[in-house]
């Protein structure tokens, strides 16, 4: 309900969709099987995306969907759903969006990318569909029109679904908010949660007020969602570029030397780790008035480098109760597959006594990676980093 409320509002709706995440409360995206117009809940108790919050679908599209599964079940396929829904109602742009923003992706058998390939005619996949749907509508009308009131034989072929390559995760998730206004399926920093909590002490929304961080470094990480170079009057190089992390997007300059040494960081889906010092505003003789703080970047690194460069150890944790010979076997074997060069601690804790030990490993040390730290949490081996 709260979710519908804001509908119309993507800031309110990201809010609240993190909210749930963090209630471990599913949020699915939209689906022409399940989703009704607003958001509602499906039989395994998850939130299920409301089509009406996808642009370019609106009452009429969402309202014939919804009619026909009610009353002839599921959709099978799209040449299922095409034949069976007002056409007048949901016209090529609906169409479209849906299949941008996930609403197709029950049809297992066909990938989000098939429906916009064209063999060369300049024709797509989803057009020659809805060409498909619309002749056959045509044919039922006519057989049911006829003077002798006989149904039609003619078979019209459903289109070739056209082989094509899957998207890439990032224009998967670029055409998800350019139809809905935010990722859904996922968000492009996804692979990178645990650098992000670790390693930066700020979030993008921090740069709105930068009085209250004067004189402090702030480290933050992000996507660089867009860039501008420009050349000043005096014919030095500087740039405006964007970057946004998990709530927020915010534009940052950055002139002469500091420019130079970074601008080839400063690519769009790029994923940089930015350190900057928060430098306190100039007074102005003049007016006596003060200038805004100002940036000076420090360094630029690629969110792929980060762990490598600033994790130095790995805390496994154990509650004392967990403690079973099988576990623990499973997780040396594991470790043993991720030999390195960083720390390994272990902490064994008795919450009832309120004990903890500290046992820092000396001989065998890991290398912390992405990959170690995703086969930890999937055995619920909880670890922190250093």
């Amino acid at each position: 309900a709260v979710l519908s409320n804001n509908m119309n509002d993507i800031k309110q709706v990201t809010f609240f969709m993190e909210e749930c995440k963090r209630m471990r409360l599913d949020v699915l995206g939209p689906d022409v099987n399940e989703s009704y117009y607003k958001f509602s809940v499906n039989q395994d108790n998850a939130v299920r995306f409301g089509m009406g919050a996808i642009k370019g679908v609106g009452h009429g599209a969402v309202k014939t969907i919804v009619a026909n599964r009610k009353e002839d079940g599921h959709y099978k396929s799209i040449f299922d759903l095409a034949k069976r829904i007002d056409l007048r109602a949901a016209n090529k742009k609906a169409f479209e969006n849906l299949a941008n923003a996930g609403g197709f992706d029950c049809f297992e058998s066909v990938h989000r990318a098939q429906y916009f390939h064209n063999e060369g005619d300049g024709i797509t996949f989803l057009e020659k569909t809805i060409k498909y749907a619309n002749k056959y509508q045509e044919n039922e009308n006519s057989a049911q029109v006829s003077l002798f009131g006989e149904s039609s034989d003619v078979q019209i072929p459903e289109p070739e679904v056209p082989p094509c390559e899957e998207w890439g995760t990032m224009e998967k998730l670029a055409r998800e908010r350019e139809v809905v206004g935010i990722y859904i399926s996922g968000h492009p920093l996804d692979d990178f949660k645990i650098e992000m909590k670790t390693f930066c002490n700020a979030e993008v929304s921090l740069f709105n007020d930068l009085e209250t961080y004067v004189n402090r470094e702030l480290t933050f990480g992000g996507v660089v969602t867009d860039v501008q170079h420009r050349v000043s009057k005096q014919g030095k190089g500087w740039a405006l570029f964007t970057i946004e992390d998990y709530m927020d997007s915010y534009e940052f300059r950055v002139f002469g030397e500091e420019y130079l040494r970074f601008r080839h960081f400063l690519m769009i889906s790029n994923f940089v780790y930015i350190r900057a010092y928060v430098k306190e505003g100039w007074v102005n003789r003049d007016t006596g008035k003060k200038s805004d703080p100002r940036l000076q970047f420090n360094s630029f690194q690629l969110l792929h480098d980060v762990m490598e460069s600033y994790a130095k150890k790995l805390s496994i944790q154990f509650n004392i109760n967990d403690i079973k010979e099988e576990r623990i076997h499973r997780i040396k074997e594991l470790l043993k597959m991720h030999e390195g060069n960083q720390m390994l601690n272990f902490v064994v804790y008795d919450n009832k006594e309120q004990i903890k030990l500290q046992m820092p490993s000396r001989k065998q040390k890991v290398k912390i990676s992405q990959e170690l730290l995703d086969e930890l949490e999937n055995q619920q081996v909880f670890y922190k980093l250093n």
